[in-house]
């Protein structure tokens, strides 16, 4: 009788539960039993695992096998136990010495030739790995730089099963040919993508590699001011105009004013896709924010995350800690705009399915764009809209009121007239310059919330900036009486005080002024009273 053990993950959302895959060899009817709740991908394994070995040149032993996968209790699916289950079973075979594999941990998919391909979640897997204390992982070598990330991690990355039963013998390692990818597609690869998303990512690897650049955009100052607020304080985004005014062309160059995401972020980044199958080819690691532009037509699976199963990674988790943007947001289901209200509180959503319940990161930025009819000419002097007022009214009234309470800056985008067309280029600021005093502003903003849970103004509750932080006297007049009229409810009276911190920022002032206070308050509730349109030096 053998027995040995080793350890691999399942992943339950962006989150690991580190599995105890044991091999136990009794003599008997030969036969192999996989056990722990495996889905149907798993329960594959034992064919391509058998194969593997004979294919290895090992010999597949003749008894009774049984493989556990311990806790019992926990979900597990894909093919990434593969490896693990492999030695497991060789070292209860004696093949290799079962105190080589105790304490390591093994993620991958065995090729029936004996080839170590890589699979979907290898950092969220590490990093639960090395919380669980494990200073060993075995992982596919193409997938060896994004293990690691994490650091304080030792990380063996292999071809082939092969060449790990050699490193755990002391034994010479065999080359192992890499796949010749110029002569047959990169099937691979190919492995990693997670199909049926429906997310039109706009990640930008399709259209230029030339970063969208805001110095493209002409005219829109209003516009302009209020996508630097919304970059500098983190906060949500209406846009509203005819079609061809330049909502989209703005949204696009929204996460360039971002600031580079912290190492905390850029792990929690590089998680969420690496589960949904979208990292980049060839980086592993993703530094800057991204950007999300799902198509009017997704489904709520695709947006909050679902699917069959344990549910899968949508929209607004593929944008955390970037920017989530929804163009011609009318058009959206009522349910998917609805469920984004939790996220947008909570900054993660909550996904319950058969399979069980996964909690998702979705702290991000969102971008609402949207016409002001079905037409798109209402808002346009002589543009012929037919609509009538019922219709007009039943469309804007998609995005509901509570949904639109939770956005802080509307702005109406107005028609380019033909001389901001002709003296575009004369003018209009870059990405790097706003960008420059968006960094600025965050900075101000990071010192006064430090030893705080807070980094940007749209994340400090309302009742703090009242109490601790307060405006200058009389900078609230116009807000009380807004207030008193209905026009304005409570949380929109904080929403306006974190903007005005924002402008404030921008402007370089220790505190908002009336004149801060007022360009937030016309940027919630789009009344314009006059107040100047400019923020910081250069807008």
């Amino acid at each position: 009788m053998g027995f040995a053990r080793t350890c691999s993950v399942a992943l339950v959302g962006v989150e690991g539960v580190v599995v105890e895959v044991q091999a136990d060899l009794e003599p008997g009817v030969a036969a192999f039993t996989l056990v722990g709740l495996p889905d149907k991908s798993l329960s594959e394994s034992r064919d391509r695992v058998r194969a593997a070995l004979v294919n290895s040149g090992e010999t597949w032993p003749q008894k009774k096998l049984t493989v556990g996968l311990s806790p019992a209790s926990v979900p597990k699916s894909g093919s990434g136990f593969d490896l693990a289950v492999a030695c497991a079973v060789l070292a209860a075979a004696e093949r290799i010495g079962p105190a080589a594999i105790a304490d390591l941990m093994m993620i991958g998919e065995l090729g029936l030739d004996g080839r170590v391909r890589p699979v979907r979640g290898v950092l969220p897997a590490v990093l639960a790995a090395a919380d669980a204390g494990y200073r060993h992982v075995v992982v596919p070598e193409r997938a060896a730089a994004e293990a690691s990330l994490v650091p304080d991690i030792a990380v063996l990355g292999v071809r082939s099963l092969r060449q790990l039963i050699a490193a755990l013998n002391d034994e010479p390692v065999p080359d192992e040919e890499p796949d010749d990818g110029d002569k047959r597609p990169d099937t691979i690869s190919a492995s990693l993508t997670l199909p049926g998303l429906g997310l039109g990512l706009g990640l930008g690897t399709t259209r230029s590699q030339r970063p969208p650049d805001l110095a493209d955009v002409a005219g829109q100052p209003l516009a302009r001011k209020a996508l630097e607020i919304a970059a500098a304080g983190s906060h949500h985004l209406y846009l509203s105009g005819p079609p061809g005014a330049g909502k989209t062309m703005l949204a696009e160059r929204l996460p360039g004013l971002l600031p580079p995401l912290t190492a905390q972020q850029a792990l929690e980044v590089t998680a969420v896709h690496s589960i949904a199958g979208i990292l980049p080819p060839g980086k592993p690691h993703i530094d800057t924010a991204p950007y999300c532009a799902p198509h009017h037509s997704a489904t709520m699976p695709s947006i909050v995350g679902g699917g069959t199963g344990l549910p899968r990674p949508g929209a607004v988790s593929l944008a955390h800690h970037g920017v989530l943007f929804l163009d011609e947001a009318p058009e959206f289901s009522t349910r998917v705009l609805e469920a984004l209200r939790q996220p947008l509180e909570s900054d993660h959503v909550v996904v319950a399915r058969s399979a069980g319940v996964m909690r998702l990161p979705a702290k991000f930025l969102l971008v609402f764009a949207a016409n002001p009819c079905p037409c798109g000419r209402h808002a346009i002097l002589g543009g012929g809209c037919q609509c009538t007022p019922n219709e007009v009214r039943r469309y804007q009234a998609r995005l509901s009121g509570p949904l639109l309470d939770r956005v802080d800056l509307r702005v109406t985008v107005d028609t380019v007239t033909r001389s901001e067309l002709i003296s575009h280029g004369t003018g209009g600021e870059t990405t790097a310059q706003v960008a420059e005093r968006v960094h600025t502003a965050r900075k101000r903003a990071a010192t006064r919330y430090q030893d705080l849970p807070w980094n940007t103004n749209s994340q400090v509750p309302g009742h703090e900036l009242r109490t601790r932080w307060r405006v200058r006297t009389g900078a609230m007049r116009d807000v009380e009486r807004e207030m008193e009229r209905g026009l304005l409810t409570a949380r929109g009276l904080d929403r306006v005080l974190r903007v005005a911190w924002t402008v404030a920022d921008l402007a370089g002032h220790d505190r908002p002024d009336y004149d801060d206070v007022g360009q937030a308050l016309q940027l919630r509730t789009g009344v314009y009273r006059g107040v100047p349109a400019t923020v910081g030096s250069g807008t």
